[in-house]
C-alpha cells in the first residue's frame, strides 16, 4: 500500500468517525438509550468484520499461544464502546463539529504522549516544541468551534 494512499484511506476513516457520531445518536434516539445503540453499532460491526474474514480467508488467531498478547490488549474493545456510547451522548447535546474536535483533541494529547514513552509497541518519538504546539493549536480549535 502505498503512503498516499494509506493517507488517503485514515482521512476516509476520519469522516467515518464524524458520520457514525451522528448514525449512533439516530439510533439512540430510536432505540431509547446510548448503551443500546452502543451495542448495536459493534454487533453489525462485529458481523461485518466476521463475514469479511470468512470472505478474505483471514486466518484465526492462535488461541493456543502461550502466553498469549499482554493483559491490556484486551481493552480495545472496552476503550471503543466507551467511546461509541460517550459520542452518543454528546453529539446531540454538543454538536458534531465540537464532539469531534474534543475527540481529536483527546486523541492528539494522549498520541504525544504515548510516542513520548513509545508505549503499545509505538515508536519512541520524544515530545518536541512542535509537538506541543500541534497539540495547542488543536486544543485552541476546540476553544474556538465552543465559543464562536
Amino acid at each position: 500500500m502505498t503512503s498516499t494512499l494509506l493517507l488517503v484511506l485514515v482521512l476516509v476513516a476520519g469522516a467515518c468517525l464524524a458520520t457514525q457520531v451522528g448514525v449512533n445518536a439516530s439510533l439512540a434516539r430510536w432505540s431509547g438509550s446510548p448503551i443500546t445503540a452502543a451495542a448495536i453499532s459493534f454487533a453489525v460491526g462485529t458481523v461485518a468484520l466476521v463475514l469479511y474474514a470468512v470472505i478474505a480467508r483471514v486466518p484465526a488467531p492462535p488461541l493456543g499461544r502461550v502466553p498469549g498478547p499482554a493483559w491490556w490488549t484486551w481493552a480495545g474493545g472496552l476503550l471503543g464502546g466507551f467511546y461509541v456510547a460517550m459520542m452518543v451522548l454528546a453529539a446531540p447535546r454538543l454538536g458534531a463539529a465540537t464532539t469531534i474536535a474534543l475527540v481529536v483533541a483527546g486523541q492528539m494529547t494522549t498520541s504525544i504522549a504515548l510516542d513520548h514513552m513509545g508505549a503499545f509497541g509505538f515508536p519512541a518519538r520524544p515530545v518536541t516544541l512542535g509537538r506541543l504546539a500541534g497539540g495547542a493549536l488543536i486544543v485552541a480549535g476546540v476553544v474556538l468551534l465552543r465559543r464562536l
